[in-house]
């Protein structure tokens, strides 16, 4: 699968959190991949590997200020 998301990108996953909220905010890359859930702020760290089988779509991309 190709990496078609960043850091402090907005993703929805597969099942929605227990706040009824399915937006979560990518605030970690690397060997895990950390998301905040962006209506009550809980923090999910998980590998990369689970990350990509649960996300299912890219709702928002971060713009850089260049």
């Amino acid at each position: 699968m190709e990496k078609n998301y960043d850091k402090l990108d907005i993703v929805e996953m597969r099942k929605p959190h227990a706040c009824q909220t399915n937006r979560w905010q990518i605030i970690r890359m690397g060997m895990d991949i950390r998301i905040k859930c962006v209506n009550c702020g809980h923090i999910v760290t998980m590998t990369r590997r689970d990350f990509e089988k649960k996300m299912k779509k890219v709702l928002e991309k971060h713009e850089a200020d260049a």
